[in-house]
């Protein structure tokens, strides 16, 4: 009998409810795994109607269409003679169920409901299904008319099952299963399944690269076994951007594996299995070998194919490989940039626009437009849907990107609105940087706006505001900042409606923002002003991870100005210069703390669910080596004061790419109030209680050593004593008639 096996797993770039493209990049999928000699091919989690579909799940259009959808791949002919499997949602007897659909030569095999949902993050899956409970349990399903037809079927298994062809035996899991601690691919080993499959919507997380990684390996480390894993891509529609890493592994090994990110909507990854190394595997594991012989059976649904070809028997079969981690930099690169590709070729819009300040965060959004630019004039040199997209983007059915600097100054427009409290500094620091990536770039100023604004609030009032540092009160102060910050928003969007009709050309351009995740943690940010736009692809980053982003990009790409970048105090340059047209102005000195100190916060608030008090007690073993508790009691006191009052700004925040696990961005990750009593009386009272008790135990502790420093003293002779009593030491030792003195 055959032993070697090929199977493929694909890697697709989706869109929540575009049934036909959807459809199309499965079909490709098909195609090239079976260009590649596969034989099994499977797919990603709800491949055929987009994860992202969200509420529209409840809706029976999806799930109309997606019977529609699929038969259009059961008839199709490029899915003759391969075992398929791909993801949609079912209604069986009212309920809807996350399902795998199985099929060969136009006959449903299997109809295997997700068991276990996911609801931390950003996940929200039993909002809209509900798990399988009926372990290794099937029942029948009525296939809808419009499939029947085609099948001659009327009812087909459902549950959890096991497909079993002629050479070997395949079993299923979806996403989340892989995670949970009770995870199902070891009673399907125990049973003799051979091939595990696995079609995953696992999103995008800094240094989450690994853990998918160590999951899949270890899914088949104990057990033996091949394990397909089958992942999503790119953004279908949300703020997150699909991880990729598809991959197959076989006794612990990854033996091939897809790319994390490209620009690539179909990637299909192929892998040759020796079935008996499996089974020499298992076999060598006694104590599994004596489990597996008294493992309930799952329900098996007999297929009459052969998996393997005879012809393939003395093949090769893929070896083991390294699997290579891309940096946190490599990341916030990549993620974000595709993530930006996708949005603008899906928004149908022309470009973007970018208020480039010359401050670290404005410049790490032109540098991720620019990375996006570097990948896609890679790809269109082998992509012909990349290069189809660049055309219809930028209106020319002729052009071919050569540069990065090329494209980007045709799709990238950046703008440094200065004032009168600006610095000539960031204003060439911004103008360098432009000229490096090649952005299409302008200077304004915005104080005739600003003066014209205040003129009509003067002119109602009688009264002119001042800033701090020229009379005026924190209030007037304030307002004087903010209307800067939104005069420039109105001012972006503006320029982002007309900056292509001004070059003779159609459409409009995405406006950009730059808000890092710890200063909307904070709230360190003006509600509408210039980081309200369309998209921010750093809106989940920390300005610790963007400093090491702009490190790794200038050394890449070789952009020089962005060392002085780096190196410049951030500030919002919204108050007057000092004299000699020095900042004024800095960001940690307004916000009260400083960035590596908000990024603790930020962790310690999400990633451990810490409110005030548990927060302090976890920083009293963080930081307590250098600062007193009182000091600690109130930096903990000032940043849930400043949560507290800005949370608020979260309802509004600009959609961004979520790439850091303690974002605050509460429309899908971060669900908690935006009204709070920002007094904290009981929490910060347990601080308070909480320092006066540890105040007074180290007082009482260095009463006890200062006691036993004295005692010490007064028991030991000084060396005054010690000198006098010497000689009395010497004669008592010497036979003098003067007694001795024993010490």
């Amino acid at each position: 009998m055959g032993r070697k096996v090929t199977v493929a797993v694909s890697t697709l770039n989706q869109w929540a409810l575009d049934f036909a493209g959807n459809v199309a990049r499965i079909l490709e999928s098909i195609r090239l795994a079976k260009e590649a000699g596969a034989t099994y091919r499977t797919g990603p989690e709800l491949e055929l109607c987009g994860y992202s579909c969200e509420d529209h799940f409840l809706e029976s259009d999806t799930l109309l269409h997606s019977w529609e959808t699929l038969l259009e791949i059961l008839i199709s002919p490029v899915a003759e003679d391969m075992l398929i499997d791909v993801g949609m949602p079912v209604m069986h007897r009212n309920v809807t169920y996350n399902c795998r659909v199985v099929f060969y030569n136009r006959k449903i095999l299997l109809i295997r409901p997700k068991m276990i949902l996911c609801d931390s993050g950003n996940y929200r899956e039993s909002r809209w299904f509900t798990p399988w409970q009926k372990e290794r349990q099937i029942e029948d399903y009525c296939l809808p008319r419009i499939v029947s037809v085609y099948t001659e079927q009327t009812v087909v298994p459902f549950g959890d099952a096991v497909i079993s062809t002629v050479d070997t035996c395949l079993g299923f899991e979806i996403c989340e299963e892989l995670w949970n601690p009770h995870s199902t691919h070891i009673g399907l080993a125990e049973d003799g399944v051979e091939i595990i499959v696995n079609g995953s919507g696992s999103y995008f997380e800094l240094r989450k690269g690994n853990v998918i990684v160590d999951l899949v390996k270890s899914a088949t480390s104990k057990a033996g076994g091949c394990y397909l894993y089958s992942n999503l891509r790119g953004c279908d529609g949300q703020r997150v951007i699909f991880n990729g890493c598809s991959c197959i592994a076989v006794n612990g090994c990854v033996v091939s594996r897809g790319k994390q990110f490209s620009l690539k909507d179909v990637e299909v990854t192929v892998a040759t299995v020796d079935l008996e190394d499996i089974r020499t595997f298992r076999n060598s594991k006694r104590s599994l070998a004596f489990k597996a012989a008294a493992s309930p059976s799952y329900p098996r649904i007999s297929v009459n194919m052969v998996l393997g070809r005879h012809s393939n028997d003395t093949g090769p079969v893929n070896a083991p490989l390294d699997w290579i981690y891309h940096t946190p930099e490599e990341e916030i690169a990549l993620g974000p940039a595709c993530w930006l590709w996708d949005y603008l070729r899906r928004s149908g819009q022309g470009g973007f626009f970018l208020p480039l300040s010359g401050g670290v965060d404005s410049s790490s959004t032109a540098c991720v437009v620019y990375s996006m630019c570097c990948m896609v004039v890679d790809a269109v040199k082998s992509d012909n849907q990349v290069l189809a997209d660049v055309r219809k983007i930028v209106c020319d059915v002729d052009y071919t990107p050569i540069q990065p600097q090329e494209l980007c100054s045709r799709i990238f427009f950046t703008c440094y609105m200065g004032s009168e409290n600006s610095s000539v500094d960031t204003k060439n620091r911004a103008s360098t940087l432009a000229q490096q990536i090649g952005s299409s770039h302008t200077g304004i100023t915005i104080d005739l706006a600003v003066q014209a604004v205040l003129g009509i609030f003067t002119s109602v009032t009688g009264l002119v505001p001042k800033f701090g540092s020229h009379g005026g009160s924190p209030r007037e102060s304030l307002a004087l900042q903010n209307i800067q910050a939104r005069l420039r928003m109105v001012l972006a969007y503006l320029f982002a409606q007309l900056m292509l009709w001004a070059r003779g050309r159609s459409g409009g351009l995405l406006v950009l923002g730059s808000a890092n995740v710890d200063e909307a943690l904070r709230g360190y940010l003006t509600k509408y002003d210039c980081s309200s736009a369309d998209v921010n692809p750093i809106g989940g980053i920390s300005k610790t991870d963007l400093r090491g982003f702009l490190l790794y990009m200038q050394e890449k790409f070789k952009l020089k100005v962005l060392a002085e970048i780096i190196s410049a105090p951030p500030t919002a340059e919204l108050e007057p210069l000092a004299p000699g047209g020095k900042i004024a102005q800095t960001d940690e000195q307004d916000m009260g703390m400083t960035y590596s100190e908000l990024s603790e916060y930020g962790r310690l608030r999400k990633q451990f669910f810490c409110g005030p008090y548990s927060m302090f007690c976890k920083l009293m073993s963080l930081w307590g080596s250098f600062c007193s508790p009182a000091v600690i009691a109130e930096k903990v006191k000032h940043f849930f004061r400043c949560y507290a009052i800005n949370r608020h700004k979260m309802t509004v925040v600009t959609p961004s790419v979520h790439a850091e696990s303690y974002s605050p961005d509460d429309n899908r990750f971060d669900h908690r109030p935006f009204l709070y009593n920002n007094k904290w009386l009981w929490q910060f009272r347990a601080i308070d209680h909480k320092v006066e008790e540890i105040e007074s135990e180290n007082a009482e502790k260095a009463q006890t050593e200062n006691k036993m420093t004295s005692s010490r003293n007064t028991t030991r002779p000084t060396a005054q004593v010690a000198a006098s009593i010497a000689p009395l030491l010497t004669r008592g030792r010497s036979g003098s008639s003067t007694p001795g003195v024993v010490v």
